[in-house]
């Protein structure tokens, strides 16, 4: 199934994908993780893009892949991957946190581990 994210900087050196930090509570304590959201239908992420760019976000744009890449991307960067149905109104959170880890004026050398997984998620389509 093809399942739509959000990226920063599509197709540069400084690429970066959109996540959200949720509280995840167990038995030993709570934690917070990076969720990345793969929509099942494009204009669902493109009405998401514009909601965050309406709270100062750069412009994202909307990359369609294969959800077993996402998953596989998800999982080697340790992130989890929340789908979102078609039709489903995704909302970002009302506060954003204070510093990411995608810069827009990144340095190069910052980049590599993502370039290299971008790298990787090419080769899956070959």
């Amino acid at each position: 199934m093809r399942v739509f994210v959000l990226l920063f900087n599509a197709g540069t050196e400084n690429e970066g994908i959109h996540s959200l930090q949720k509280q995840v509570s167990t038995d030993e304590g709570s934690y917070t993780q990076d969720v990345v959201l793969a929509f099942e239908e494009e204009d669902d992420a493109t009405r998401f893009a514009l909601m965050l760019e309406a709270q100062d976000f750069p412009a994202a744009t909307v990359e369609g892949f294969d959800q077993e890449e996402i998953e596989a991307f998800c999982d080697s960067a340790g992130l989890e991957l929340e789908l979102i149905p078609v039709g489903s109104l995704a909302v970002p959170p009302e506060a954003n946190v204070d510093k990411t880890d995608w810069q827009p004026d990144q340095p190069e050398a910052d980049v590599n581990d993502l370039d290299q997984i971008r790298r990787r998620l090419e080769n899956l389509l070959d």
